[in-house]
């Protein structure tokens, strides 16, 4: 006769069984968000794999464009299951949520716009244990329960923190940094951590004083050094994630019209380019005992950059360059091609594969990430009106691309 096992052995053994399937199933559902500027590491590379290599003729299936979403230039985010988008709508900055299916679900009024030149929202919200950061064009940092949609605190960061803004207005997006949201209001303590739960000021930066420009700042350990990376009006700065005291900074780009891309690390070295003739500067950094160093390695102008960023992949820089793109060595600055694809413009990196969307036109593009050479796979065109300095999402095998007032949400999964 074969023995059963007592129903209590069993259904404790699924229970065990569905304890050790949590795990994956969490970490599956992270990969699919993307809860920030530029992505869940703030580098403009997705996580997603299985996605189309070449996009058929008339472009991947469309799922969903909501319209109306308010005027700016700002890129989604994903997160748990939701889509957050904001937009100018007449005189209050709106921020958007919508389900999967690109249904509205509902909208924060984070106070009011930015009415000089290039009206427009700036800043992507940040999603973070069941809170959303937003930057107003203003200065008006705000953080929201997304459950209640309540405020929770919200800084003026010229008023509760001396900042200036730069001349188009604060378009920064919220760091979570541990327990930190940090900003960069400018001045003598030109970036500053707030605790992310009530506001309160952790610290400001000490040793450097600049104005605020246009990207976002960037965190990340070098040599169990934890520092904060940002791009000024007087330069590049990295400061530690501790107190805000100034590890290093270089002046590339100081005095500039303006300063609009976000730094990117990689391997060592810091990289940062900017528009207006400026080009790029790459700088390795080092640690000797309490000193961080940050050695400039080269400079390119084969990387002017205005809005469209840039990424870092296998050793290699791809990026907005002018009227087109280019890729340079990460390690010596080696040009290895330049080409126009969609002309100037942003993008966004997905399972070996670039994805370009131009400032003008609406026109997108998927191409090869080699620097052997860029390889265009396919193309579409959305709608809008005017110039996007919106950078492209890929997560959870869609593609969403935002042009003026519409956001489009394409499937790119492979077949």
């Amino acid at each position: 006769m074969r023995r059963t096992q007592p129903i209590a052995r069993l259904r404790t053994a699924a229970i065990a069984l569905m304890l050790l399937a949590v795990p994956a199933f969490a970490q599956e559902a992270q990969q699919a968000d993307w809860p920030q500027f530029r992505g869940p590491n703030r580098d403009g590379k997705s996580p997603d794999t299985g996605l189309l290599k070449e996009w058929p003729a008339g472009g991947p299936k469309l799922l969903w464009k909501a319209t109306n979403i308010g005027k700016g230039f700002s890129s989604p985010s994903i997160a748990g299951g939701t889509v957050y988008i904001t937009g100018d709508v007449g005189d209050k900055l709106m921020v958007s949520a919508f389900d999967m299916d690109g249904k509205p679900k509902w909208q924060i009024d984070n106070g009011p716009i930015f009415t000089g030149q290039h009206p427009g929202a700036r800043s992507t919200p940040t999603i973070d244990g069941g809170k959303l950061y937003i930057i107003g064009g203003t200065g008006v940092v705000g953080c929201y329960d997304l459950k209640t949609r309540r405020r929770l605190w919200f800084k003026q960061l010229t008023r509760d923190l001396g900042g200036r803004p730069p001349t188009w207005g604060y378009a920064e997006s919220v760091l979570i940094h541990r327990n930190l949201a940090i900003v960069t209001p400018g001045g003598g303590g030109c970036i500053a951590a707030l605790n992310k739960n009530t506001g309160a000021t952790a610290w400001r930066s000490r040793g450097f004083s600049a104005g605020a420009q246009y990207g976002s700042c960037i965190a990340f350990t070098h040599q169990n050094v934890p520092m904060v990376v940002a791009g000024t009006g007087s330069g590049i700065v990295g400061v530690s994630a501790n107190n805000g005291q100034v590890l290093w900074s270089n002046p590339h780009s100081s005095g500039n019209t303006a300063n609009c891309p976000t730094p990117a690390y990689a391997d060592g070295y810091v990289f940062w380019a900017t528009g207006y003739g400026k080009g790029g500067v790459c700088l390795k950094l080092g640690v000797s005992g309490q000193r961080v160093t940050a050695t400039e390695a080269w400079k390119t102008r084969d990387m002017v950059c205005h809005h469209g960023g840039y990424i870092i992949h296998d050793g290699y820089v791809y990026g907005n360059n002018g009227g087109g793109f280019a890729c340079i060595e990460l390690k010596t600055g080696a040009t290895k091609w330049r080409e126009r694809a969609v002309g100037k413009g942003s993008l966004c990196y997905a399972d070996g594969m670039l994805y370009l969307f131009g400032e003008r036109g609406g026109r997108a593009a998927l191409g090869t990430c080699s620097p052997d050479g860029l390889r265009i796979t396919g193309q579409i065109t959305v709608e809008g009106q005017g110039t996007s300095w919106a950078h492209p999402v890929v997560v959870g095998g869609r593609l969403y691309l935002r042009y003026d007032t519409n956001l489009y949400c394409f499937d790119v999964k492979a077949k």
